[in-house]
């Protein structure tokens, strides 16, 4: 079982991978899966994600607090609403426009909803 979580775990990276250079196709959920996966399938993989230099302290603040740094936030979003509105322009039929300013606002008010910071009683 544990090969078909790294399977599913590499899979998944990979398309959080192409996710950077393509518009409207998400990232973070995929790194997400990714973490979730090796986790269960490979203790090594899962090591080595949490020490890339990019996503690695965003993932273990994501999984043991469950919080996303603000400048992660204001990042995602800055690049999510180009590539909507661009999208947008370019399909430019209402159906597809209403979809994807629903996932653009989805994306946007889950962001918010997230916390930003980790407060605990040490602090």
């Amino acid at each position: 079982m544990k090969w078909l979580f790294n399977l599913v775990g590499t899979c998944a990276l990979a398309l959080a991978i192409v996710g950077l250079f393509l518009p409207l196709l998400p990232t973070t959920p995929f790194v997400l899966l990714a973490s979730a996966c090796y986790l269960r399938g490979s203790t090594h993989m899962h090591a080595w994600l949490l020490q890339a230099p990019l996503l690695g302290s965003v993932l273990k603040d994501f999984q043991e607090h469950q919080v996303v740094p603000l400048r992660a936030k204001i990042t995602a979003i800055a690049l999510l609403w180009p590539s909507i509105i661009y999208a947008i322009y370019r399909v430019q039929t209402l159906p597809l426009t209403i979809m994807l300013g629903a996932i653009g606002i989805a994306v946007t008010v889950y962001l918010f909803w997230l916390p930003s910071t980790y407060c605990s009683e040490n602090h």
